[in-house]
C-alpha cells in the first residue's frame, strides 16, 4: 500500500473494508462481500456503495504524508449513481480529489467489482476540519 495505514475505525472493523492505497489526491478502498453487507436480493446493499464512496473520497482529500499530522474532513454533500450489479466477490473503490481550496474540496469515485464492472459512481463535497 502507498501511504501509511491508520488504525481502523469502528465502521471499518464492522464492515470489513480495507484502505489498500492512499496518497496525495487518491485513495482505494476494498471490501470482500459477505452476508452482512447484502440486501434482501442477495446483492450488496446500496448503503454499502454509498459508505465506500464516502470513505474513499474522504481519504482522497486528507492525505498529508505525515502520520503525526492527520487531516480530517466532514462530508457536506454526497451523490451516488447506481450503474449495475456486482458480479464478483469484492468491491473496489478508487477515489480522486478533483479540486477545492483551504476549507473545502471536491472528489469523485467509482465502485467496481474485481472483474472491472462499474457498479456505482459518486461525487462529494467535503470540509476540512481544523486540527485540535
Amino acid at each position: 500500500m502507498t501511504g501509511w495505514q491508520e488504525p481502523p475505525s469502528g465502521i471499518q472493523t464492522h464492515l470489513g473494508y480495507e484502505l489498500t492505497a492512499w496518497e496525495r489526491d487518491f485513495a482505494r478502498v476494498e471490501l470482500p462481500l459477505a452476508p452482512h453487507v447484502m440486501n434482501r436480493q442477495g446483492l450488496p446493499h446500496g448503503g454499502i456503495h454509498a459508505t465506500l464512496l464516502d470513505t474513499a473520497m474522504g481519504f482522497a482529500g486528507c492525505y498529508t504524508g505525515d502520520p503525526d499530522r492527520r487531516q480530517m474532513a466532514l462530508t457536506l454533500s454526497l451523490t451516488v449513481n447506481f450503474l449495475g450489479q456486482a458480479q464478483g466477490d469484492r468491491l473496489i473503490v478508487e477515489a480522486h480529489r478533483t479540486g477545492g481550496g483551504k476549507s473545502t474540496y471536491f472528489a469523485e469515485a467509482t465502485v467496481r467489482d474485481e472483474t472491472g464492472t462499474a457498479v456505482a459512481t459518486g461525487t462529494g463535497v467535503f470540509r476540512y476540519r481544523r486540527s485540535g
